[in-house]
C-alpha cells in the first residue's frame, strides 16, 4: 500500500517516523465514499465536513494491516475509517482511546476462544467471525462483510459499527455496555433504559418473538450496546418508533439524530 506520504509505504511511515496528526483528504476519497457508502450521501452537509476531518485525524492514529494475504489498499482504509468515524463525528477528539491497530482479513476468519474455571480450561471452541474488538487496542475486520455492511445500510447489521462500538465501550476499561458519557447526570437514565431494553430483548428472544434488534444483543450488556448501535444508525426511524427511550439515550450519547437523515 502506498500513496499517503510522498511514496513511502504506510507501514514504513508508521514504524520509523512519528505518525502525523492529520493526513489530507484526497478528492478521490469523496468519490469512494459516495459510491461505496450510501449513508454518506444522506448526511447533512455539516456532518460530511465533520466526518472528513475526523477521518484525516483517525487514519494516521492507528496501524493498519492486511492479514491472510489481503493487500490492504488506501480505498479499504478510507471506507473503514468513514464508518468508524461516523460514530464519533460530534464527539471531542478521538474517543477510541485504546485503539492501536486495525487488522483486515479478506473474509470471515477463525476465532479460538476458551473458558476457564479456577485456572482450568473447561471449554474450548473455534468459530468463524466477521469482526473482533480487543480491549488491548486491536480491531479485526473481515473485508467482505465490511464492504457489504457499508453498502447495505438498512439491514441493521454493520460489522464496523459493531466492533467500534465495542471500542467506545472498552475505553472505560472493559466492555460492559456502559461507555463514557458526556455528563455524570446521564448515567442514571442510561443504566435504567439499557437494563430494561436488554431484559426485554432477552424475553423476546426466549419467546422466539421477531425483534427489531438482532437477538445477538441478548448475549450480554456489551453485545446489546453494540447491536443497539447498529440498529440506531441503520434502522433509526423504526427504533425511534418502537424503542423511543432507547433511541433517546443513544441519540444523547452519539449526539446524532440519524432518523432525520434522508
Amino acid at each position: 500500500m502506498s500513496g499517503f506520504f510522498s511514496g513511502l509505504s504506510w507501514r514504513m511511515q508508521r514504524l520509523f517516523n512519528p505518525p502525523p496528526k492529520r493526513v489530507p483528504f484526497k478528492p478521490e476519497w469523496e468519490q469512494w465514499l459516495m459510491t461505496s457508502l450510501p449513508v454518506y450521501n444522506a448526511l447533512p452537509h455539516d456532518h460530511r465536513i465533520k466526518l472528513k476531518r475526523k477521518m484525516t485525524e483517525f487514519i494516521p492514529s492507528v496501524y493498519w494491516e492486511g492479514a491472510k494475504g489481503l493487500e490492504l489498499t488506501e480505498r479499504m482504509i478510507v471506507i473503514i475509517a468513514a464508518q468508524a468515524c461516523l460514530l464519533i463525528i460530534n464527539m471531542k477528539g478521538l474517543p477510541f482511546s485504546r485503539l492501536k491497530t486495525v487488522i483486515v482479513f479478506p473474509e470471515a476468519f477463525l476465532h479460538e476462544s476458551t473458558d476457564s474455571e479456577d485456572g482450568v480450561i473447561v471449554t474450548e471452541s473455534r468459530h468463524r467471525v466477521s469482526g473482533l474488538s480487543y480491549g488491548r487496542g486491536t480491531v479485526s475486520l473481515a473485508w467482505e462483510e465490511t464492504q457489504f455492511g457499508g453498502r447495505c445500510m438498512r439491514d441493521g447489521q454493520n460489522v464496523v459499527f459493531h466492533e467500534f462500538a465495542h471500542q467506545l465501550d472498552q475505553a472505560s476499561g472493559y466492555a460492559n455496555g456502559a461507555p463514557v458519557l458526556q455528563r455524570p447526570e446521564f448515567y442514571g437514565e442510561w443504566y435504567e433504559v439499557m437494563r430494561d431494553e436488554f431484559e426485554r430483548l432477552i424475553r423476546d428472544s426466549e419467546n422466539d418473538k421477531v425483534t427489531l434488534l438482532d437477538d445477538y444483543g441478548a448475549t450480554d450488556p456489551a453485545e446489546f450496546f453494540a447491536v443497539a448501535t447498529e440498529t440506531f444508525f441503520e434502522k433509526a426511524r423504526k427504533m425511534r418508533k418502537r424503542y423511543p427511550d432507547l433511541y433517546r439515550v443513544m441519540k444523547q450519547y452519539y449526539q446524532l439524530d440519524p432518523a432525520g437523515w434522508q
